[in-house]
């Protein structure tokens, strides 16, 4: 399963929008096979803040662990909100470049 963060929007801040954008998708996530990987993709995303990507990502990471793979892109706001969430939880994320 491939999400593009895009179609939720460009600008991803707040616990609150965070935690609203995960129940949004969990319907989706039943329908997925047990070895199915999800791949989520910043391209597009202009603002990404730790607090949205701490509520969305993290418990995403703690479900699926390496099944969740996530494309970054050189926007520098994607790229330090992940490397700030590695090191908080570490390394629960699979980083990988587009």
């Amino acid at each position: 399963m491939r999400l593009e963060l895009k179609k939720i929007g460009h600008s991803l801040m707040s616990r609150q929008a965070g935690k609203e954008a995960l129940l949004a998708l969990r319907s989706l996530l039943t329908q997925l096979k047990s070895n199915e990987i999800i791949e989520i993709d910043f391209e597009g995303v202009t603002t990404f803040s730790p607090s949205w990507g701490d509520e969305f990502l993290t418990p995403l990471a703690e479900e699926f662990g390496k099944r969740l793979h996530l494309y970054t892109t050189a926007n520098l706001s994607v790229r330090d909100t992940l490397e700030l969430l590695q090191k908080m939880h570490g390394d629960i994320f699979v980083i990988k470049e587009k």
